[in-house]
């Protein structure tokens, strides 16, 4: 194969990459030239010759700054089939760039790990070298272990639903890549591997990206457990090997005695009700039944895979007399399991106690009495093999595998994942109004209800008749609740998260209805009850809600029966939606200082839970930087934060990658609560600056998107909002409820419309005109200071920054004339604005160009933009084709728009 021979490893020869990336160069042009033969293959080598003749026209267009004109030219009514093919041409490649980073990524650890001189930066030997170095020693760390924990909880998105089968085809591409990183493939081999990728790439050619039908949750399910089932489950136990081993390179082997459990996993997947009618106590059921299932299956086939391993016999070796007892034991609890081993296995007990383990699993699966009463009962199994084989001379002879399967089970349980409830306020008070029988309820004074709630939780009012058919559905989640709790345990269930909380009457409601529901064990509710601050009103308003819960008795007797710790949910993405980008990070920070100072004054343990999504504008962007530069006291041991659509595919898409994010993740949160920056005397100056610029930002922004009267309609006409609300990749629908403007379409398609059309404008608009009255106030030095010393404002302008580099204001006028005459009422404005914000940046970073500090992500986005742009075009074109037609929701044409979609998505990243 002649690995120059493709048209798409071409912007490659503009692109300067470091000496470290030119494997990266080859991995790419190996698999680019792979996508050329495979076009020619399916479509013919007169598509080929159009690609190239399209991807010339968008690279000099790049290269020389020409107009956009002639590549949209190029692309003009074009038949529809050739569309299609274009786009998922492009979108291939992105596939394959997009894999050879990954795979880079893998290269460049494991050239860290074969120097070991020094270890990678945000590895976990390089922080807690650091650490050490600023005087933490073992003592400090092992009074932190028993709180640590990083917890990424998975959501279902609408932005991004690729196949399982794409994913598994995408895995084994890489699985050929990495295993030539040694070089020492014979030809041969390589031949096999090359071939491996070519059936990988053709057959994921010949597979549509979605499927014919919309997910239901189930589908949803399926997408989310391969992430924490094939993934996940298998680098949990990596990840924990790596903990101790960094702690014994850094404080000495005796930190070997100390055993982290650091991770654990969380799902939204058949428990997010919030306006979403197709999850309720049937999902919550299915979802924990299935979660379930899988965990056990999963161990059962460890427990085979070390029943083949630990083969020591009696006659060689002594073992644990418990062993033999629990033998005994189980052969009479599980005869059938007992008659189906082999006599010839009766001197090698590992091997037999195993079995029989799993036959005990197989009778926890089915709900039979001879099944694990719990996990722990599990572990103390693994725990006693454990034990005796490290007595018994056996540390290399089958201790390590055990110690896997044994860290998995104490990461894992047997509910694979914590499934979070997450429901609207406004649900809980319609149903409270039905068992109370009273209509005005919602719209009674706060003091009023709260003080009719309490009535009701302390038992001096008479309880509601649980039969209002209002309120069935909500009664009938906390039910399921309730029973499986007993079924599979507390550790099963996250928080009960309370989406536009505004009072403490919102939490109150979920305690009494709880109640009412009989959702209670030894007279408490068994629950966390999480607030949800979502947009900057809520957020500035925390402080008092939070207050007036701790200051109530029958809320704080509630908390004190949770261990006196309470979650607080804050939201990236509505806050955003309602005040723009910079109000919203500013009302975050500033919620966490004050619930920080407020919960510690009331001596209880705040963990607050990040609803971040993939883009800058709804909390996106590296998990390191955003846990550095949270308040000082805030993390406190503890991460926990939502992760969704795209994001869950770039980061746990494969092993070696989430390793890699769970470790610098870690790292973060290590150094934030151990060693978090010192106060410096200046933030006072700084955070007045940016309560004037969260002001000024935020009123820009509002005065554009929610103060003028035909912005719906112009958002509407200039995004391709319309084909996102129909597409069929998300079982929520888009709208909280009812139809038209920006205030009721959810924050997950509000900004992925704004990155398809290459505007990006939900992460920059208003920061223009704040950054230029702060200049003229203060100057571009002090605020060069400020970016250069504040995590705070410097991560700020590096998300904002990386938006600008991938927006693209040229393309986005196209887009911008489709809504006719309302184009010339708003592009000017948000071309001048965009301007403002890129020359804002580019001053106060003294740079000539945005990203000139991140030359990595500049040159990854400069690699793809030959290829995004002629994908936008198309779908401009396309867009203008299909509302021409009365937008028909089948046929090529929207299927055409929807290729589009995908590829952009593809392209940009970050994009929901």
């Amino acid at each position: 194969m002649n690995a120059t021979a493709s048209p798409l490893d071409a912007p490659l020869r503009e692109v300067q990459l470091p000496d470290t990336d030119r494997p990266l160069r080859e991995d790419v042009n190996r698999l680019g030239a792979l996508v050329g033969e495979i076009l020619a293959e399916q479509v013919g080598a007169d598509f080929l010759a159009d690609v190239e003749a399209v991807r010339v026209a968008a690279i000099r267009r790049r290269e020389s700054g020409a107009a956009v004109d002639v590549l949209a030219d190029l692309l003009h009514d074009i038949p529809l089939e050739r569309a299609e093919a274009l786009v998922r041409a492009f979108a291939t490649y992105f596939q394959a760039v997009n894999l050879a980073e990954r795979v880079h990524r893998i290269r460049r650890r494991r050239d860290y790990e074969r120097a070991e001189a020094d270890p990678q930066p945000g590895s976990l030997r390089q922080v807690m070298q650091t650490l050490q170095a600023d005087g933490v020693g073992l003592d400090e760390i092992a009074a932190l272990l028993p709180r640590l924990r990083i917890e990424p909880v998975f959501t279902a998105h609408p932005t991004e639903a690729v196949r399982r089968a794409l994913l598994e085809k995408e895995q084994d591409i890489v699985r050929c890549l990495v295993d030539d990183l040694d070089r020492s493939l014979t030809p041969p081999e390589r031949a096999v591997r090359v071939e491996r990728m070519r059936t990988a790439l053709t057959a994921g050619w010949q597979t549509a990206e979605t499927p014919a039908h919309k997910p239901s949750v189930a589908d949803e399910f399926e997408h989310v457990s391969f992430y924490l089932s094939d993934v996940l489950y298998k680098v949990a136990p990596v990840f924990q090997e790596a903990f101790v081993d960094a702690m014994a390179a850094t404080w000495g082997e005796e930190a070997r005695a100390l055993e982290p459990q650091v991770l654990a996993f969380g799902s939204w997947v058949g428990g997010d009700m919030d306006g979403n009618p197709n999850v309720g106590a049937d999902t919550v059921a299915a979802t924990l039944a299935g979660q379930r299932e899988q965990a056990l299956a999963a161990y059962r086939r460890d427990l085979r895979h070390l029943a083949g391993l630990l083969t020591q016999s009696l006659s060689r070796v002594d073992v644990d007399p418990r062993v033999l007892e629990r033998i005994a034991a189980y052969r009479r609890l599980l005869p059938r399991t007992a008659s189906r081993i082999k006599q010839r296995y009766d001197d090698t007990p590992y091997r037999v106690l195993l079995l029989l383990m799993a036959g005990r699993l197989s009778a926890t699966a089915d709900e039979r009495t001879q099944g694990y009463p719990s996990v722990r009962d599990f572990v103390d199994d693994l725990a006693l093999v454990e034990s005796s084989l490290l007595a018994h001379g056996g540390a290399h002879a089958g201790a390590f595998a055990l110690r896997r399967v044994l860290r998995r089970a104490r990461t894992f349980g047997f509910h694979l994942a914590t499934l979070d409830l997450r429901q609207d306020s406004g649900t809980h008070d319609a149903a409270l109004a039905a068992l109370l029988e009273d209509e005005g309820w919602a719209q009674r004074p706060v003091a009023e209800r709260t003080a009719r709630l309490e009535r009701l939780l302390d038992g001096s009012a008479p309880a509601p008749a649980p039969h209002a058919p209002a309120a069935a559905a909500t009664l009938e989640v906390l039910r399921t609740v309730h029973d499986a709790r007993g079924r599979y345990g507390a550790a099963a269930f996250g928080p009960y998260i309370i989406s536009m909380s505004r009072s403490q009457a919102d939490a109150l409601a979920v305690l009494a209805l709880a109640r009412t529901a009989g959702c209670v064990e030894d007279d408490v509710v068994p629950l966390d009850v999480a607030p949800l601050f979502e947009t900057v009103d809520d957020l500035d308003a925390a402080r008092g809600v939070m207050q007036a819960l701790f200051d109530d008795p029958r809320y704080r007797a509630h908390l004190a029966a949770r261990g006196d710790r309470q979650i607080v949910m804050l939201g990236y993405s509505d806050s955003a939606k309602d005040g723009g980008i910079v109000a919203s990070r500013w009302a975050l920070q500033r919620t966490q200082v004050e619930l920080t100072e407020l919960a510690h004054a009331a001596g209880i343990r705040i963990v607050f839970f990040h609803g971040r999504g993939g883009s800058a504008s709804r909390g996106g962007g590296k998990t390191e930087r955003a846990v550095i530069a949270a308040p000082r006291g805030s993390v406190d041991g503890v991460l926990r934060l939502t992760e969704q659509g795209e994001v869950i595919h770039r980061k746990y898409g494969l092993r070696a990658i989430a390793l890699r994010n769970l470790e610098q993740a870690t790292g973060a949160v290590l150094r934030a609560t151990l060693r978090p920056r010192p106060a410096d005397e200046r933030e006072a100056g700084w955070k007045a600056i940016a309560a004037e610029l969260a002001a000024d930002a935020r009123a820009a922004y509002r005065a554009l998107v929610h103060e003028r009267s035909d912005f719906p309609e112009y958002f509407r006409a200039a995004t391709p909002i319309d084909v996102i609300e129909r597409l069929r990749i998300g079982s929520r629908p888009s709208k909280r409820g009812g139809a038209g403007g920006v205030e009721s379409l959810r924050a997950i398609p509000w900004v992925f419309a704004w990155s398809q059309n290459r505007a990006g404008l939900t992460a920059w608009y208003g920061v223009g005109t704040a950054l230029a009255a702060a200049r003229a106030r203060h100057g571009d030095a002090a605020l060069a200071e400020m970016a250069g010393a504040w995590p705070f404002f410097g991560t700020l302008l590096e998300d904002v920054e990386m938006v600008l580099a991938k927006s693209d204001l040229a393309i986005f006028e196209r887009y911008s004339r489709l809504a006719g005459t309302l184009h010339e009422a708003y592009f000017a404005d948000i071309e001048a604005e965009f301007t403002r914000t890129r020359d804002g940046i580019l001053a106060i970073r003294g740079a000539d160009e945005v990203l000139a500090a991140d030359a990595r992500l500049r040159q990854s986005i400069r690699l793809r933009n030959p290829y995004v742009d002629p994908i936008s075009l198309l779908q401009v074109d396309l867009l203008a084709r299909w509302r021409a037609a009365d937008r028909p929701e089948d046929g090529d044409l929207f299927e055409a728009l929807v290729a589009t979609v995908n590829g952009i998505a593809a392209g940009v990243q970050n994009t929901g």
